[in-house]
């Protein structure tokens, strides 16, 4: 990349923003590997299904802590050859691609809870700065663009990593296997899916320059983007205060759902709500131990993370309470689309028989047709985003992905769920671009990553609650029915789609 001459930042040709965004390739075939047949192999390792949720918690909780670290930590790193994002770039995609040739090979539950726990922690390692540095590297004015190549590349390797199951079926691999074994089909995807996501992650980490701090520094100012955030900005107190709160609340509903257990043994509410009580009293635990931190006179990245938590700009809020109900719609897709549709149209729960593994191939190839989708509304989106706006362009796709959702029940001929795919597909190709993309606009330079990490909590969090709470609902409120815990998703995603009404754009 040529010296700087301007404070403006430089318009990237479109080879330069193409090189940035290889790496989404790898990191997308990895995370579509695992949405596709995670559920498949815990149940074929024996899980139930209203179990499932509760085998996915490990993954998300650890990614709540590690995106503001990760985002935190590269925005403090710099090396004049390797910058500030790409060595994160570089070990998450060794890490992952170790974890993805090792998980197809387990031959017991908790071990594929704990592959399924190191592979989103690797991916988590890659995927998090990529986002900072779509708002590094482009000038506001390319930044929907740059998010839209982003999305283009995840649907293609979403694409091909959903059908790659179906695809080694078609030449000869097997698709069924004894009791407590993952299919080859399934192995050999995931050996394709390790080489892949290095490969394309060198791709970027090789072909592309960064801006040294310096640079992006004068590029903020230009643009007249939002002042630093002072680490003396909010008194310690607040930590004290509010962290009190969280931990005495989150405590008092661990006691009365344990009270409620202890009396009613006959019909308890499920253990996975413990999570959910537990980790409100653990906010609260850190916010006390930030603020004690703090007391100390001792400047460190927790009291950084939960100040600049507290911080966050308006914009910023606004687009966490959309993500929030849309990420929640997406995992009620992601737990339940296989045993859903195999009770729906199959008509069966039974892991082992072909009716039910015919459907969960048939769903790595609807998973393959959504990302195609969104590959290819990936270059519709800043058409439409120019015509309108950034929000109106958001909600008219979560609009679409939400009814694309609430038509699973409807449909007993699986070939029509081609056509819930493409609004599901336009949903994805916004929620992978539009967010980052009103975002970035709103965020300092020199605090992009660890606001990206942050921004990662409404995603994180309805994960959380879904693996806690759809269980519940999908056992007691459904009976046992998963498509109702489709169609209760695609309802949060239009909630989302409304929400969008409050983000205001000049």
């Amino acid at each position: 990349m040529s010296p700087i001459t301007t404070a403006k930042k430089p318009f990237l040709t479109l080879r330069q923003i193409i090189n940035m965004s290889v790496g989404f390739l790898g990191i997308q075939f990895g995370f579509g590997l695992q949405n596709a047949n995670v559920s498949r192999i815990f149940q074929s390792l024996g899980a139930q299904i209203d179990a499932i949720p509760i085998l996915w918690i490990a993954a998300p909780l650890t990614g709540l802590i590690m995106q503001p670290v990760i985002g935190h930590l590269s925005d403090k790193t710099w090396s004049p050859k390797w910058g500030r994002r790409r060595p994160f770039f570089l070990v998450g995609a060794i890490l992952a691609s170790l974890a993805l040739l090792v998980f197809p090979n387990v031959w017991a539950l908790w071990m594929a809870a704990i592959m399924l726990w190191l592979l989103d922690a690797s991916i988590n390692i890659s995927m998090e700065p990529f986002r900072a540095f779509v708002g590094d590297m482009l000038h506001d004015d390319q930044r929907t663009a740059g998010f839209a190549m982003q999305s283009f590349f995840i649907g293609i390797g979403a694409v091909v990593s959903s059908l790659l199951p179906f695809v080694l079926t078609q030449l000869g691999v097997a698709n069924e296997a004894a009791p407590g074994l993952v299919p080859d089909s399934v192995k050999y995807s995931f050996y394709i899916g390790a080489a892949v996501f290095f490969f394309s992650v060198a791709y970027t980490v090789f072909t592309t320059k960064e801006y040294s701090p310096a640079e992006l520094k004068s590029f903020e100012t230009a643009e007249q983007q939002l002042v630093d955030h002072s680490i003396i900005a909010t008194a310690p107190g607040k930590f004290y205060r509010l962290g009190l709160i969280w931990l005495v609340a989150g405590t008092i509903f661990s006691a009365l759902l344990y009270y409620y257990n202890t009396h009613h043994a006959q019909a308890p509410l499920e253990k996975e709500l413990y999570v959910l009580t537990a980790g409100i009293a653990a906010f609260g635990l850190v916010q006390l131990v930030a603020g004690r931190t703090w007391s100390a006179k001792r400047k460190t990245g927790l009291v950084e993370v939960v100040n600049d938590l507290y911080k966050m700009p308006v914009r910023m809020k606004q687009l966490a309470v959309v993500q929030f109900f849309t990420w929640f719609a997406l995992f009620s897709m992601w737990i339940y689309a296989i045993p859903g549709l195999a009770q729906n149209i199959a008509h069966t729960t039974d892991t082992s028989s072909k009716g039910y593994n015919d459907i969960a191939n048939w769903v790595g190839v609807l998973f393959a047709f959504y990302n195609g989708f969104a590959a290819l509304f990936a270059f519709l989106l800043p058409v439409l985003a120019k015509k309108t706006s950034r929000p109106m362009t958001h909600l008219i796709c979560l609009v679409a992905g939400g009814a694309g959702l609430i038509s699973f029940f409807l449909c007993s001929d699986k070939n029509l769920l081609i056509i819930s795919m493409a609004g599901i597909g336009l949903a994805w190709s916004s929620i992978l671009s539009m967010p980052y993309s009103m975002l970035t606009a709103a965020l300092p330079s020199h605090k992009m990553g660890v606001y990206m990490g942050i921004f990662n909590f409404f995603i994180v969090i309805p994960q959380i609650l879904a693996a806690t709470l759809l269980g519940f609902f999908t056992k007691h409120v459904f009976h046992g029915n998963a498509i109702y815990t489709i169609v209760l998703g695609g309802g949060f995603m239009i909630l989302a789609a409304l929400l969008t009404l409050r983000i205001k754009e000049k």
